[in-house]
């Protein structure tokens, strides 16, 4: 991401974790607070994510747009390859887009802050599951 980051034309803001690598062509930060991360998908355009659940559930929840890049076991990023899994799991569906390899970044970044809609309003149901998903997952609370 940070390589294509100016290409692009506006903010790319990344959360890095603790790694040793400092982009030089993005904000990025090792985390971000619960309620500073949602007010950060609320006003993006598409969220760049590796596969995890939490991330897809808060773009669903907040009608984003989100391209998976799932981490790897091939390539020494995982101990296995269950985001890999997620990813098969979850191709097709609306607002989500999967690129598998750096190369298919940058096109599916295009596709994905050319969508113009993500799918259906969630049912206030299916919104109160995704809260309390996410705030089992960030906050290990129910």
């Amino acid at each position: 991401m940070d390589r294509i980051a100016p290409s692009f034309g506006m903010d790319v803001i990344a959360q890095t974790g603790k790694g040793s690598y400092k982009p030089q062509n993005l904000e990025a930060r090792a985390s971000f607070a619960p309620a500073e991360f949602e007010a950060l998908i609320e006003r993006s355009k598409l969220i760049v994510s590796h596969a995890g659940i939490g991330t897809v559930l808060t773009a669903q929840r907040f009608q984003k747009p989100i391209l998976l890049f799932p981490r790897r076991f091939d390539k020494g990023e995982h101990r296995n390859d269950h985001q890999v899994a997620t990813v098969r799991h979850l191709q097709g569906r609306s607002g989500i887009l999967i690129a598998m390899e750096e190369s298919e970044l940058v096109d599916r970044i295009a596709q994905g802050l050319a969508m113009t809609s993500v799918g259906t309003e969630l049912s206030p149901t299916a919104k109160q599951l995704c809260q309390a998903i996410v705030g089992f997952i960030e906050q290990g609370r129910l």
